[in-house]
């Protein structure tokens, strides 16, 4: 069966096609001002597909275009919702729903991607999330704030002097201590993204035994990946490897 796989984010969307267990090329792109029309030419251009599986933090009206673009290529798009347990994963929030379900997916993808192992699933895209998943498959819990762009956009917007001493001033170097209005700003909110990480890590230990894996993902993962002192490796396609596992749907009990 072939399925395409969408991770529809804030900014950028990405897919793939699942052709029985093979994840075929990744593709990406800014999708801020599609139409319907946009999304039938990117992702629907091929053999149209048997279904659509879709990750979506969008917002409606990103939702409505890609149903509809879906339709005109002869399918329906279904959109994932966040359940008690699916792909291996039992979320661990009182109201399930209530975790974003680009966080979920991408949980499956990293159980699946490093099975037997706790992980830190770090996504770094409009803001930064931290999802504790134990070797078990058991969603522990999570932390939210804002991206490192975020936090200097948000400075900026909310200040007066900061924002213009930060106009045209030298960009960060490579240590904290900026010697600039700008470099103080962005090495400020890049290392307290990154440190944030490694005290989540720190504190997870007691909870899951063993130091987590940090599984980094997300379109701006790169101001943050250089300052992360923890283990960690890098999987950007990490939503559409947990969409993958949720349409293969589950897996037979192994044997002893």
């Amino acid at each position: 069966m072939s399925v395409l796989l969408v991770d529809a984010g804030n900014t950028r969307i990405k897919w793939a096609r699942l052709d029985g267990e093979r994840l075929g090329k990744r593709q990406a792109a800014v999708h801020s001002h599609w139409s319907a029309a946009h999304y039938t030419q990117r992702l629907f251009r091929s053999a149209p597909p048997e279904r659509v599986l879709v990750s979506s933090v969008a917002g409606p009206k990103v939702r409505e275009a890609l149903a509809i673009a879906a339709k005109r290529a002869g399918v329906r798009a279904q959109f994932v919702k966040t359940p008690r347990q699916a792909g291996g994963v039992t979320v661990g929030y009182l109201e399930p729903w209530r975790l974003g379900v680009d966080r979920f997916v991408a949980a499956v993808g990293a159980h699946q991607v490093f099975p037997g192992l706790p992980v830190c699933v770090v996504g770094v895209g409009t803001a930064m999330t931290i999802d504790l998943v134990d070797a078990e498959g058991r969603h522990r819990g999570g932390v939210i704030i804002p991206s490192p762009r975020l936090m200097i956009d948000t400075l900026y917007a909310r200040t007066h002097g900061i924002r213009r001493r930060a106009r045209g001033g030298p960009p960060g170097n490579a240590g904290l201590i900026g010697r600039s209005t700008r470099a103080g700003v962005e090495q400020g909110s890049r290392y307290a993204a990154a440190a944030l990480i490694d005290r989540l890590v720190e504190e997870a230990q007691a909870l899951v035994v063993r130091r987590p894996l940090v599984v980094l993902t997300g379109g701006e993962v790169a101001t943050v990946r250089p300052l992360v002192r923890s283990l960690w490796v890098g999987v950007p396609d990490l939503v559409l490897r947990g969409l993958a596992v949720l349409a293969q749907g589950p897996k037979p009990p192994r044997r002893p």
